[in-house]
């Protein structure tokens, strides 16, 4: 009996897709990570994969020349090497496929899309409708965190999909773009993500307050 070719996780086809991209840009090239080039962004990745210890250095003072020397490290191998680090993981309990999809399936798609927005001929990728799914579930759990100081009630919307209130107020605005779209406004993303902010003049105004692009 034939068996059908499983295909890749959400986290996996986005790491692919994001090692390819950063080999094509090279190491030099911008990000939307404010100060990184694609290089710092695959540090960042490949520490956060299995260096616990140097994640914990961002909040602990003591730890934080340990982290610095570790990071220059990684930062110093050859670009093709910390690539193939970053291809190569996660590490450490992510390797567990339920795991790493929920740790980095929505992490390495805005990282993705961080390296191919900082780029003047970007354009939005199709992706698989499992894939927007899976981003739309996201983005409504993920909308209440981002949105809680917003200072009017805040609603998701799909164009033609579904709608979903991640903040209650008095007024509200609406945020209309595709999952993926509503995912990199979310995760501040905003200069990039083709969202638009509907409501009235003094409702998206406060908005725009709390959320400048």
């Amino acid at each position: 009996m034939a068996t059908g070719t499983k295909q890749p996780s959400d986290a996996r086809r986005e790491r692919e897709g994001l090692c390819d991209s950063a080999l094509h840009l090279g190491p030099d090239a911008p990000t939307l990570c404010a100060g990184w080039d694609v290089r710092d962004l695959l540090v960042h990745l490949a520490v956060r994969d299995n260096r616990p210890d140097v994640v914990l250095g961002e909040a602990v003072p003591a730890l934080r020349g340990h982290r610095d020397k570790v990071w220059s490290e990684l930062a110093a191998q050859p670009f093709g090497d910390l690539v193939d680090r970053v291809r190569n993981g996660p590490h450490g309990p992510l390797k567990v496929p339920a795991l790493d999809g929920l740790a980095n399936s929505a992490e390495f798609f805005v990282h993705h899309e961080d390296i191919l927005r900082a780029q003047p001929d970007w354009a939005p990728r199709e992706l698989p409708g499992a894939q927007d799914a899976a981003l739309w579930r996201t983005v409504k759990v993920m909308g209440r965190v981002a949105y809680r100081r917003a200072g009017v009630g805040v609603v998701l919307v799909t164009p033609g999909g579904p709608r979903a209130v991640v903040r209650q107020g008095a007024e509200s605005v609406s945020l209309t773009g595709a999952p993926a779209e509503l995912l990199l406004h979310a995760f501040g993303r905003r200069s990039r993500a083709q969202v638009a902010v509907d409501g009235t003049s003094a409702a998206v105004q406060r908005f725009r307050d709390s959320f400048p692009d």
